[in-house]
């Protein structure tokens, strides 16, 4: 019965994540683009990225994503780091 009672609970809980109706974002392809999908998205929406892209240069980029680790702590190394944000100004910078 506990168990049963688990499993309803869990799906109540995931049913307005599911109902959220939150677009799916596709980046475009290019090196590096597997760490911005893993490192970044699994705090936000992949939308920032695309939503920031006018206003973002090489410099803004690599400061975007130092800001994240020093200010946000997310957990990106220095070799991801230079990748996310290489990949990030290749693909949406000014």
């Amino acid at each position: 019965m506990r168990i049963v009672a688990l499993a309803a609970l869990a799906a109540l809980t995931a049913l307005p994540a599911a109902a959220a109706d939150e677009p799916t974002i596709t980046l475009k392809p290019g090196s590096g683009l597997d760490k911005v999908e893993g490192n970044c998205g699994a705090c936000h929406s992949l939308g920032y990225i695309e939503m920031n892209s006018p206003f973002l240069n090489a410099a803004g980029w690599n400061a975007e994503v130092t800001k994240m680790i020093k200010a946000f702590g997310a957990p990106i190394g220095d070799a991801d780091a230079k990748t996310i944000a290489d990949y990030l100004a290749k693909n949406y910078g000014t």
